[in-house]
């Protein structure tokens, strides 16, 4: 196995891990904070591609498609905070704890990772150091700011390629001890769009072994938050991400309005 590099990024090839929104200068500010963990499909220039077969970064195990341009939109148009992450899922999932066994997954959702396989310790601890630490301190230092509710945008695919069958929901919104914001945030949109397939809690469940945005930043913070999974099919194009941003923001300002 190759020795670990002394840093796993690059400063004259790779981004930095941490794309921040600043809230809109010169109207009024909403108390929102924006995050998007599965922003970007970037991969360290050190790690070749992770061996992935072609076109696989385009796919939704790589990046949550649409989500990082939805939650742009949004921010503008709240005049709200963001902050984005830029590198693939594939090489850290920002929305696992760094020691989940799918933090750095050897194969995902039938698409093998090379990159990930008989990953040592050094190396796994370079991307936590690079990547994920850098992430979680600015969402950290983020809602330590005069925000009011916490939101995380994401994406899913309409079905998984190794458990067939349609996820029919259009948006999920996931929660565990905070089911109210989650809730609410739903209530206001299904008002907005009645046609819209909306749950609480799909297409997956939270739990601490395998999720970090609802326990580290929700439940310990103890501000309103939510996770919100908007099937990708909905957000493929910027005409599409506009709209659902717009709906989404006018949830949003139900909320704050009545709730928070």
């Amino acid at each position: 196995m190759l020795s670990a590099p002394v840093s796993l990024l690059s400063r004259e090839t790779d981004p930095e891990p941490v794309e921040t929104v600043a809230p809109t200068p010169h109207r009024p500010e909403l108390p929102v904070l924006l995050v998007c963990e599965h922003a970007g499909k970037a991969v360290p220039t050190v790690l070749d591609g992770l061996g992935l077969e072609p076109g696989a970064l385009g796919l939704h195990v790589a990046w949550d498609i649409g989500a990082g341009a939805v939650t742009r939109i949004m921010a503008q148009e709240l005049g709200c905070q963001a902050v984005l992450q830029r590198y693939s899922r594939l090489v850290i999932d920002c929305n696992r704890p760094p020691k989940a066994q799918d933090a750095m997954p050897e194969r995902s959702d039938g698409v093998p990772v090379p990159g990930n396989a008989a990953l040592g310790a050094e190396h796994r601890q370079r991307r936590v150091d690079e990547i994920f630490t850098p992430y979680n301190d600015a969402v950290l230092a983020a809602r330590r700011t005069a925000c009011r509710i916490l939101l995380s945008i994401h994406s899913f695919t309409p079905e998984l390629r190794t458990k067939p069958g349609l996820r029919p929901w259009h948006i999920g919104f996931l929660c565990r001890k905070d089911q109210a914001t989650s809730q609410a945030l739903l209530d206001a949109l299904a008002v907005q769009r009645p046609d819209l397939n909306l749950a609480l809690n799909e297409p997956y469940q939270i739990d601490d072994e395998s999720d970090w945005f609802v326990p580290a930043h929700g439940e310990a913070s103890g501000l309103p938050h939510s996770l919100i999974e908007i099937r990708n099919d909905l957000i493929d194009t910027p005409e599409e991400q506009a709209e659902m941003a717009a709906l989404l923001c006018g949830a949003v300002r139900t909320v704050l309005e009545t709730q928070c």
